[in-house]
C-alpha cells in the first residue's frame, strides 16, 4: 500500500509557467514579459475581453499544451514519488483535452497512477474524493480554497500568486524542494 495521496495540477506547476505568453503575444499583438504577468487569468495579462481570449484558445489550444516545457527536476522527482506514493494529476484543462494530456505526459516521461481532466478550477471535490494527502498548485485561487477545505498545498512560485498565504500552504521554488517536503510530510503523518 502507498502512503500518501499527492494531488498535482499540470499547467504552470510541472510545466513553465508561463508556456502561453509567446504565442499568446504574436496573436495579439503584444509585448507583455514574464515580469508583468501578476494575475492568473491570461485574458487580464493581456488586457483583453475574456470571449477574445476564449475564441484564441479554443483555436490554438493544442499547439499552446504542445509546446509546454517540463519544469527542471520533475521528472525525476515524480518518478521518485510514484514509488512511495499514489500521483494523481487534477487538471482544470478542458475536458477534450483529456486524451491529448494522457499523451503529453507519457510522452514526457511523467509517471502517475491516474489523471483527472476538470473543465472546471474547482478542485476541491475531486481532492476530497481522493483522499488527498497534499495538493501541488500554482493557481493562488485553487490554493486558498484548496487550503480552507483543510488540504495541506504547496503553491509553486510564479509572479501571479504572490499573494498572502494561510497556514495549510507553503510556498515552494522547485520540485526538489517538493520532495524534501513530502519526504517530511510522510515522516510526520507516521509519526502520529
Amino acid at each position: 500500500m502507498k502512503n500518501l495521496n499527492i494531488c498535482i495540477d499540470i499547467d504552470g506547476t510541472i510545466t513553465d509557467p508561463y508556456y502561453w505568453l509567446n504565442i499568446t503575444n504574436k496573436y495579439f499583438n503584444k509585448d507583455i514579459t514574464e515580469e508583468e504577468i501578476t494575475k492568473y487569468y491570461i485574458h487580464e495579462v493581456m488586457g483583453i475581453k475574456q470571449e477574445e481570449y476564449d475564441e484564441f484558445y479554443e483555436e490554438n489550444k493544442i499547439e499552446i499544451h504542445s509546446q509546454q516545457e517540463i519544469r527542471e527536476d520533475v521528472q525525476r522527482v515524480i518518478e521518485r514519488l510514484s514509488k512511495l506514493h499514489n500521483i494523481y494529476f487534477v487538471t482544470a484543462r478542458d475536458k477534450t483535452l483529456t486524451m491529448f494530456t494522457h499523451s503529453y505526459l507519457k510522452k514526457n516521461e511523467i509517471i502517475y497512477d491516474d489523471l483527472f481532466v476538470l473543465g472546471s478550477h474547482y478542485k476541491v471535490d475531486k481532492a476530497k474524493e481522493l483522499n488527498c494527502s497534499v495538493f501541488i498548485e500554482d493557481n493562488y485561487d485553487n490554493a486558498i480554497q484548496l487550503s480552507n477545505a483543510g488540504f495541506k498545498v504547496l503553491l509553486i512560485d510564479a509572479n501571479y500568486n504572490r499573494k498572502p498565504l494561510n497556514d495549510n500552504i507553503i510556498r515552494v521554488y522547485n520540485w526538489k524542494e517538493i520532495y524534501s517536503i513530502i519526504n517530511k510530510l510522510l515522516l510526520q503523518s507516521k509519526a502520529m
